[in-house]
């Protein structure tokens, strides 16, 4: 298995830092993306930077929920900081508040300029930002995203994937394969609109996705099919079947 297998904190939103890294010691899972909402919100970062080390699990990311083009961007500095007393040097952030239809080319170029100076400052600060591909923003498709990575051309400013459950799984293996060379990590779940499955129902379609990109990547499991945090064992063996090998 050449993949680095993490948990996403904010499958777990109702449970404490401690209680989510009590349910995976023990387990494949080596390392966390801690959400900066509920968990780990800047000035809890050395509290929890201490739970990691008790609990031997590491931090992969800062999931933070930083709007480009609307947090002010002198808010930035403080998430950074945070995710480097957290030991991770990635960011997860979202990019503008809606679909990239929406935007009319003098807001694509406003947020494209604030793009390229979070990008500026990040390469400044020694991390990397990571845009995710998420409905309600700017990355809603492949052609905007590919759009926005190119415009930046920063290699301190990429990408998470995750399929868009409202899309076929064909659509996701082509925004999959087009964005592979930005991205940096995952994040697993298996959804079909609005209706949660477990992991186990999308082996061979993980299989495929994971096949889009060279090995290696962080696989972050994100939320449970029915938000039960005793679901998590079993989550866990299909993020591992999923990982042991691709079609």
């Amino acid at each position: 298995m050449n993949y680095t297998l993490g948990l996403v904190s904010i499958s777990f939103r109702e449970h404490s830092p401690k209680a989510i890294l009590e349910a995976i010691k023990d387990t494949p899972l080596t390392c966390i993306e801690w959400g900066s909402d509920r968990h780990v919100p800047p000035e809890k970062a050395k509290e929890v930077a201490s739970l990691q080390a008790e609990y031997g699990v590491t931090c992969c990311s800062y999931g933070t929920y930083f709007r480009l083009g609307v947090t002010p961007l002198e808010e930035l500095p403080g998430y950074i900081e945070a995710a480097k007393i957290l030991g991770t040097d990635i960011l997860r952030l979202w990019c503008g508040d809606k679909g990239s239809e929406r935007y009319s080319d003098e807001e694509k170029a406003a947020l494209f300029r604030e793009c390229r100076l979070a990008a500026k400052l990040a390469e400044q600060s020694g991390v990397t930002l990571c845009m995710e591909c998420h409905n309600g923003t700017y990355t809603d498709t492949v052609t905007s995203a590919l759009q926005l990575m190119q415009a930046v051309n920063s290699p301190h400013f990429r990408m998470y994937w995750q399929p868009n459950q409202h899309r076929s799984e064909e659509e996701n293996c082509r925004y999959a394969r087009l964005i592979a060379p930005y991205v940096q990590n995952l994040h697993v779940f298996q959804w079909k609109g609005k209706e949660r499955f477990s992991l186990w129902d999308g082996i061979d379609e993980w299989k495929g996705y994971l096949s889009c990109f060279p090995e290696g990547k962080t696989l972050l499991l994100e939320f449970m099919p029915d938000d039960d945090i005793r679901s998590l064992p079993n989550e866990i063996e299909a993020l591992c079947e999923i990982a042991g090998g691709t079609k």
